[in-house]
């Protein structure tokens, strides 16, 4: 029995893959109010690190933790919008995989939120000092 070969679709050059890419973003950080605000918090804690002179590894931290708060925004908007193309009616596993992607993006923002309180109570409690 013969195999067939699968091909993969190309969508053409790394810089349109970029551009697809770009694009994708822009439609989140228009259509999705969780990314904005997501977005308003990161760039508050941004200033405020400037403002305490974090350490260089916080500001890793700090930038890990933004960017997985962004990837995953990204993500649960992604299968809301599979999940949507779908099916229009409701139905429970449609239900259920929604939920589960935005209880991952609620999980990481609390994760956020604690390690933002063990970076930056301590400058905190020196600055009230």
């Amino acid at each position: 029995m013969a195999s067939k070969e699968t091909k993969k679709s190309f969508r053409g050059s790394l810089s349109k893959s970029f551009f697809f890419a770009l694009e994708g973003f822009m439609y989140v950080l228009k259509n999705e109010r969780n990314i904005k605000i997501h977005i308003i918090i990161a760039i508050f804690m941004i200033l405020l690190s400037l403002y305490l002179n974090i350490s260089k590894i916080e500001w890793v931290v700090l930038f890990l933790i933004i960017g997985g708060m962004v990837v995953i925004e990204i993500i649960n908007t992604a299968i809301e919008n599979v999940v949507d193309l779908v099916t229009e009616e409701f139905h429970p596993l449609a239900k259920i995989a929604k939920d589960v992607a935005a209880s991952a993006a609620l999980v990481f923002a609390v994760v956020a939120v604690v390690v933002g309180i063990i970076l930056y109570l301590p400058y905190i409690v020196q600055l009230v000092k």
